[in-house]
């Protein structure tokens, strides 16, 4: 599935073209992996759209390459298309959590009860399963075996109505202490024929009142998940969808970007046969791994970093117009100062010999020890010691020194440091020629 967007993106890095050609280019090769994994044409469409503009019109921050800035862009917007980027919570909120699984025949609901019985059981928790299904021949054994090999509890019936088995499943399993209780129920209908089996679903969801209804989804049916899922949503709402067989065919994006443009969430995949091949779904970990980016973790955060260090250079530009100096901005100063800050560059045009406090070589550049020490320290400080440093006595200087893993004078020559900024930028406040000359307007 989408194994053409690797190649994609190495041959993007590879470079050769310019940068606008090589984006043209692999959103070309973006746009053919997804149609053949079976993903929405209007999507692809809004998709690239969004890519190429963001591409084309968005900097990257200092320290960071344009291709690299455009493969985050790539990997945002996939992590958009394949449900967002925080995954639906997988654990309980109260006990006992009932998950009721509806779906059509065929889509793997009694196996997969079985996996969330494994799953859960391996997390600790007490799990019962109920068997709704009167209609299939073997439903019953079926999940009854599965109950066995997960160690969870079971009830079923082999006639009745189907709400009413699983009303006395569910209290007869509460009663014998599960915590996590799964009702499997009949799926006989097909894709086109599924309002019996909506009408039951809703009865059976009256009558136990589920914490969680999942939808269980066989992965090769590919976009045409989006009308099951809207079509089950409107008969009773679906809490998270289960994507099974996704190992098994190349429609799987298809399917992920479907249902996640319906608003539900994808909660968790099946990946094989196995009782115990089902995992979470994490889209930030399927483009990662889709992309062939193994590392993006590490870029993202390069990225971010190098956006943080650009919003500090913005906060100590401001608090230098404004002639406003404290511990927030020196720590925006230090995070920034590698890349040669405000105050490096206001140091260099000043001429030193007529401030009052002398700054000198040391104090502009910092070694990568001393920044870190100071950063501590700062952080270590109360929010009042934050805004007015000037408060800091020696009994505050010992519980900062304590409480950062430093010493009293470390404390003591922050504080300098802080005090010869401070008078830099007092001296800035007075002479508005000196703000003219780096192209800042003195504050009134």
């Amino acid at each position: 599935m989408l194994e053409g967007l690797r190649e994609a993106v190495r041959k993007f890095l590879g470079g050769g073209s310019t940068y606008k050609d090589s984006v043209e280019e692999f959103i070309r090769d973006l746009q053919r992996e997804l149609i053949r994994a079976d993903v929405n044409v209007a999507l692809v469409k809004r998709l690239s759209d969004a890519i190429r503009q963001r591409a084309l019109e968005q900097e990257p921050p200092p320290g960071v390459s344009r291709r690299d800035w455009f493969l985050k862009i790539v990997y945002e917007e996939l992590v958009k298309v394949f449900g967002g980027e925080e995954p639906p919570s997988v654990e309980p909120r109260k006990v006992p959590w009932v998950i009721l699984l509806v779906g059509v025949q065929g889509s793997g609901k009694t196996t997969t009860a079985g996996k969330l019985a494994r799953f859960y059981s391996a997390r600790g928790y007490r799990v019962g399963l109920v068997e709704t299904d009167t209609y299939r021949p073997g439903a019953l054994e079926q999940l009854r075996t599965l109950a066995q090999m997960s160690g969870a509890l079971f009830y079923g019936e082999p006639a009745g109505r189907a709400e009413e088995i699983a009303s006395r499943g569910v209290k007869e399993l509460e009663s014998r202490g599960a915590q996590v209780i799964i009702v499997d129920t009949a799926g006989r209908h097909g894709y086109g024929d599924e309002q019996a089996l909506l009408d039951e679903m809703r009865r059976i969801a009256d009558a136990v009142s589920p914490d969680e209804v999942a939808l269980v989804v066989d992965a090769a049916i590919g976009q045409r998940a989006f009308d099951l899922a809207r079509r089950f949503h409107e008969a009773t709402p679906i809490g998270t969808i289960i994507v099974t067989k996704l190992d098994g065919t190349a429609k799987g994006g298809g399917v992920l970007s479907a249902v996640a443009a319906t608003g539900a969430r994808v909660k968790f995949v099946g990946t094989g046969e196995k009782v115990d091949e089902l995992e979470p779904f994490d889209p930030q970990g399927f483009v990662s791994r889709i992309m062939g980016l193994g590392d993006i973790r590490s870029l993202l955060e390069r990225v971010r970093e190098a956006e943080a260090e650009e919003r500090a250079v913005k906060v100590v530009e401001e608090d230098i117009e404004k002639g406003r100096v404290n511990m927030r901005t020196i720590y925006a100063q230090l995070k920034s100062i590698r890349r040669l800050g405000p105050l490096s560059r206001v140091l260099e045009m000043l001429p030193l010999s007529t401030l009052p406090v002398k700054v000198g070589d040391e104090q502009v550049k910092l070694g990568e020890e001393k920044i870190n020490k100071w950063l501590h320290i700062i952080e270590s400080m109360t929010y009042e010691e934050l805004d007015d440093p000037d408060i800091i006595d020696r009994s505050r200087m010992r519980r900062i020194a304590v409480g950062s893993g430093t010493t009293v004078n470390d404390v003591k020559e922050l504080l300098a440091y802080y005090k010869s900024v401070k008078a830099v930028v007092k001296r800035l406040k007075r002479d508005r020629s000196l703000l003219r000359r780096f192209g800042l307007q003195a504050g009134e």
